[in-house]
């Protein structure tokens, strides 16, 4: 069900994904609340992507949910998934947005059908 989509204008080339996705996952299913096998992480590398006037290292991700957010919640999400960014692709906490999206299950497909 959570969903993160992250986008960054660092390259992936000769980074270690598999570990970000899988820190990134087990990070949003613990924080959540939700079975990890419901998780699903996208990270997208070498977006063309300007913050504050420079193409320095920076991101933006979404995280979709069908509950289990809250500002709390959030808090600890922002926290947790910029550490990540931070150490894996060495983008500063300062240059990440998170958006986040509370959702209805019959606003998410999933097997042919809605949850």
């Amino acid at each position: 069900m959570p969903c993160l989509n992250i986008s960054t204008n660092v390259s992936l080339d000769g980074v270690d994904t598999s570990s970000i996705l899988s820190e990134a996952s087990s990070t949003v299913a613990k924080l959540i609340g939700k079975p990890e096998n419901y998780v699903m992480i996208v990270l997208k590398g070498s977006v063309p992507m300007s913050f504050g006037g420079t193409e320095e290292p920076a991101a933006y991700g979404e995280l979709v949910s069908i509950g289990g957010l809250n500002p709390d919640v959030n808090k600890n999400l922002s926290a947790a998934i910029s550490a990540i960014l931070e150490t894996k692709l060495s983008v500063p906490k300062s240059r990440f947005f998170l958006k986040f999206y509370d959702t209805k299950g019959s606003f998410f497909g999933f097997n042919g059908g809605t949850l």
